[in-house]
């Protein structure tokens, strides 16, 4: 949010922004002229009750077209972008103020920047003339140097000040910000059941299409080789048909029980839980994995089934010859990438998708999914871990 905007926006040139702080001294003098010319009249008749009420709402008008010019200048300059609605009174007219008084100050430290130039302008015409001392000139140079290095700071403080003030003026209030996390939490915590009610109906249906279905079929093989009437090659064939079709659902029960969750995630960890998933899949995984410290267990979760899903998916749908998992940290936040070379196309909609965003939006991070056709597919997910 450059500037303190209500929304992310593109950062503008630099010579733009000087030209906003520069025209922020102007529209300061427009303030004070303001408060001089019409505050400084209706003062009498703010004391009396009767007048006050119109007397303010009067004062708040003029602010507001004031303030509306002041949002203009940071919608322009700054590339600041705000809620698209008008401004109370009070808060206009003390934005105003608390705005006129920061111009006044940026003004006074431009001034002296420009008086400062002044003075180095002389100072070199006084070392080409040859008229300064060794001493004299180390002394300027050093004093010049200070009072340079504190009006930056200045203006720079000045500068924040400014945003800091439309923030608060133009942006949303306390009550809002609060309403739209509320809003984001009853969001997040909808579509995490919606993902557990889909996680769960697809457990069901692996057990019941797959491990079911194999069981049954161990049980008939089991009851075809006690029927009698049966040569013992035959019973003997049966029952290896019976023992390969048990040892197929022992593994299908335990891809299972590792897509609910993998053990090696607590027994082992996060890099041997991820070391498991290129194992199984069938096209070469290059795993880059820079953690040293360990991660709370939520985050962990979350990172194993974002590159678990992803992995998959791409097994499936990508025609891909190579996948790359990312997992580093930077910062408090856990960034895990995956990426493939294949057809691309996925959409950020699909089933798999949305389960992997409800499950990373519930601690509060983001999935980024670019996959534009003929690919790369790069899935970017966003974990913070404080």
């Amino acid at each position: 949010m450059p500037g303190g905007g209500g929304t992310a926006a593109p950062v503008p040139a630099l010579p733009r922004r000087a030209a906003g702080v520069l025209l922020s001294c102007p529209t300061a003098l427009l303030g004070l002229a303001y408060f001089v010319v019409v505050g400084a009249p209706l003062g009498p008749l703010l004391l009396w009750p009767r007048t006050r009420r119109r007397a303010f709402a009067v004062l708040t008008a003029g602010a507001g077209r004031l303030t509306a010019l002041e949002r203009r200048r940071r919608s322009v300059f700054f590339g600041d972008r705000f809620p698209d609605r008008p401004v109370p009174g009070p808060r206009a007219l003390r934005h105003l103020a608390l705005r006129t008084y920061a111009g006044l100050l940026t003004g006074v430290v431009l001034g002296l920047l420009a008086f400062g130039a002044v003075l180095a302008g002389l100072l070199v015409a006084g070392l080409v003339r040859g008229t300064l001392e060794g001493t004299e000139l180390v002394s300027q140079v050093l004093l010049g140097g200070v009072l340079l290095f504190l009006d930056v700071q200045g203006l720079f403080s000045l500068q924040a000040l400014d945003a800091r003030l439309a923030r608060e003026c133009f942006g949303p209030s306390e009550r809002e910000l609060m309403q739209q996390r509320i809003d984001e939490l009853a969001t997040s915590r909808a579509a995490v059941l919606r993902a557990v009610d889909a996680e769960r109906r697809r457990i069901e249906r692996d057990l019941h299409d797959g491990v079911q279905q194999r069981l049954v079929a161990v049980a008939m093989l089991l009851g075809r080789a006690r029927r009698g009437g049966r040569t013992p090659e035959q019973a003997r064939g049966l029952l290896e048909q019976a023992h390969r079709e048990a040892q197929e659902v022992v593994t299908e029960l335990r891809e299972v029980a590792w897509r609910v969750y993998p053990a090696a995630l607590d027994n082992l960890g996060l890099q041997e839980a991820l070391a498991g998933v290129s194992e199984r899949c069938g096209i070469p995984v290059r795993t880059d994995y820079a953690l040293v410290e360990p991660l709370p267990v939520s985050v962990e979760t979350a990172a194993y089934f974002v590159v678990s899903e992803s992995v998959t998916n791409a097994a499936k749908h990508s025609a891909a010859t190579e996948i790359r998992v990312s997992v580093r940290k930077h910062g408090p936040v856990l960034v895990v990438r995956i990426e493939d070379d294949g057809v691309g196309g996925a959409e950020p909609e699909g089933g798999g998708l949305t389960g992997l965003q409800s499950r990373v939006g519930a601690l509060d991070g983001r999935l980024h999914v670019h996959s534009p056709a003929g690919g790369p597919t790069t899935i970017t997910a966003e974990l913070p871990c404080a």
